[in-house]
């Protein structure tokens, strides 16, 4: 009679999660000043007076606008968020943002077209800056809400930000710069 023993080895190792990891941050500014202006350069070289400067942070990325985002990437066809068609829009609904949407949702909207030189080529610095500037006689109503559109009559945005503005009324210029980093 033969008889064997048997002896089975497992091996339990360290897993060691490996990871990529994207930063996105956003940044918005809304600085308002008094008078009829076609940029902020415009408002500082006439010395306008800043009455107020908004600052908040974070936003919706729109999955619409991600997937643009990536399309572009690959070097697939789609419209860029360039300064020949790029917007920044503003509304009034105060509705939480959600990445199925895929524009402003308020009964007052407006888009404005960039500012000369805006979006900023991000090569640098890993930043782009997008700027629109409302002159006096646009979007005189409560802004609630803001985008970054490829488009002014109709596009892709690539975010969506709630948060009140204020007001804005005839006789005011208000700028809104958006500033998005990536690391």
């Amino acid at each position: 009679m033969e008889k064997a023993f048997g002896k089975d080895t497992v091996h339990v190792g360290a897993m060691i999660p490996m990871k990529d990891a994207v930063r996105y941050k956003t940044r918005w500014a809304i600085e308002k000043f008094r008078g009829d202006f076609k940029s902020r350069e415009d408002a500082v070289k006439a010395k306008a007076e800043l009455f107020e400067k908004l600052e908040f942070e974070d936003n919706c990325l729109l999955n619409s606008g991600i997937n643009l985002l990536l399309t572009l990437g690959i070097g697939g066809s789609g419209t860029a968020w360039s300064n020949a068609v790029a917007a920044i829009g503003v509304g009034d609904s105060a509705t939480a943002a959600d990445p199925t949407q895929t524009d402003l949702l308020g009964s007052n909207k407006k888009y404005e077209t960039m500012d000369s030189t805006y979006p900023t080529n991000p090569c640098v610095n890993q930043q782009l800056v997008a700027r629109s500037t409302f002159p006096s006689g646009d979007g005189n109503f409560h802004w609630q809400e803001i985008v970054l559109r490829n488009g002014v009559a109709s596009g892709t945005c690539l975010n969506r930000k709630v948060q009140d503005m204020g007001t804005k009324a005839s006789g005011t210029t208000w700028v809104a710069t958006l500033t998005i980093t990536l690391s």
